[in-house]
């Protein structure tokens, strides 16, 4: 251990009596609650807005003055949140600077770029919608189409890293559903929209109106619309606790995604697991920062394995000391019956990554009905669906993985039925559209019906 890196205490739990009190904490401290806020942010409210808001009324307060201002409001804030000072036409990355970029980019980074979006396009691919039509009898013909959104908004986030991964996970599921327009909104910082590697990524995807704004100005911008960003029909992708109140804001007005918070994952374990991987798994997700790391073992020897490999190799890491806070915070070592015990822990926790480090992971993933994604066997690292593999990352967090899905190309579908009746079809179902119309006082529908009959 580094001298400057204090000891790891992470909480371990003995679950093997039923005692899941730190488990239920842990998933009640991870849900967005929208009520919390760093003394840094909480500095820079009180400068920017005169006074001492919560993060929802900030945000309540940003898309209202959006909405209501347009443009004017969007620099306002870009000023004053970012320190930015853009003009309008400032706003909008020129497809110079994209070029740029890409001719600048390292050619290995833009092979991968090239390989991950052919994974994901091919997986997006095959799951997409398709139109279907049934004729259940003679006149009748039924269809459920699927129809590309128009035009949708991706939000990368750009604060304490780039993240060229969330333009290919977002962007080309949409791609591969039709979407016409995409709109990549990022903050104005290094790590953001003037990251040489996010403004590549665009180009080489063919993504051409790139905006620099971020927070919750930006999603109020593509959620409302104005004279330098038009409103889009869905925003997705992440960001921080603002970018998620401000999607939930908007929501109604446009579609989202999800109402995301902090990363998440569970790996259960047995005693052919590695400790060592175990452990760089768990880091893996606590480096987020704020980023829940659970393991759930059966094993008890693995425990002790698990914890002193995350203090060996915490020492290596960039990120060290703020994993190191999120490991304290939301992480936990669980030990269990058995096999059973962990899959009814793991299913009540919900989370939205699963790892599954066992001798037989597919017998333990036909037990767990809630993930967001589940990752099988020693050598399929979460990190693998976080760049690479083909569904997407953007994934339901927060316990909602019970009835939310991860982000896919089928969100970027519309769907709709088309119905077709010839009229001795329609005399033939009549009758009974007449009686429910009349159970229900409805005379003009009934009528509509009657009208046409033969």
């Amino acid at each position: 251990m580094t001298p400057d890196l204090p000891p790891l205490q992470i909480q371990r739990v003995d679950a093997r009596e039923g005692s899941t009190e730190i488990l239920q904490e842990l998933r009640r401290k991870l849900s967005p609650q929208g009520d919390v806020v760093s003394p840094r942010g909480r500095a820079l409210t009180e400068e920017v807005f005169g006074k001492a808001l919560t993060p929802v009324e900030v945000v309540q307060t940003i898309c209202q003055d959006v909405r209501n201002e347009g443009t004017s409001a969007l620099l306002k804030y870009n000023k004053a949140l970012d320190k930015a000072d853009l003009s309008a036409a400032e706003l909008r990355v020129p497809e110079s600077e994209l070029k740029k970029a890409h001719a600048a980019a390292d050619p290995a980074f833009l092979d991968s770029v090239r390989r991950i979006r052919d994974n994901v396009a091919e997986f997006q691919q095959a799951i997409l919608h398709r139109d279907v039509t049934i004729e259940p009898r003679p006149g009748v013909t039924l269809t459920q189409r699927y129809l590309p959104l128009r035009r949708v908004g991706v939000c990368v986030p750009g604060g304490a890293a780039a993240y060229p991964s969330t333009v290919l996970m977002t962007a080309v599921p949409a791609q591969v559903a039709g979407v016409e327009e995409i709109a990549v909104v990022a903050p104005p910082t290094q790590f953001g929209s003037y990251n040489g590697d996010m403004l590549a990524t665009c180009h080489e995807l063919g993504l051409r109106e790139v905006y620099r704004v971020g927070g919750a100005q930006a999603v109020a911008a593509l959620a409302y619309g104005c004279e330098a960003v038009p409103a889009v029909d869905k925003i997705v992708g992440p960001g921080n606790l603002f970018v998620a109140l401000a999607k939930k804001e908007a929501y109604g007005a446009v579609d989202i995604d999800s109402f995301a918070g902090p990363s998440e994952v569970i790996v259960i374990a047995d005693e052919t697991a590695r400790a060592d991987f175990v452990a760089a798994d768990l880091l893996a997700q606590a480096e987020h920062s704020p980023g829940s790391a659970i393991l759930i073992t059966w094993e008890k020897s693995l425990i002790d394995a698990v914890h002193h490999e995350l203090v060996k190799q915490l020492t290596s890491l960039s990120r060290n000391e703020l994993t190191v806070d999120s490991l304290e915070a939301f992480g936990a070592l669980v030990l269990v019956r058995d096999q059973t015990h962990a899959c009814e822990l793991t299913d009540q926790f919900a989370p939205e990554h699963l790892h599954i480090q066992t001798a037989d992971p597919r017998e333990e993933i036909a037990r767990i009905r809630n993930s967001g994604a589940a990752f099988l066997g020693h050598h399929t690292p979460v990190a693998l669906g976080d760049y690479a593999a083909g569904p997407s990352h953007v994934l339901p967090t927060g316990g909602t993985c019970t009835w939310a899905a991860g982000l896919c190309s089928n969100s970027f579908l519309r769907s709709g039925s088309i119905t077709e009746f010839d009229p001795a079809a329609l005399n033939h179902i009549a009758p009974d559209v007449v009686r429910l119309a009349d159970k229900e006082g409805l005379t003009a529908h009934a009528r509509s019906v009657t009208i046409r009959e033969s």
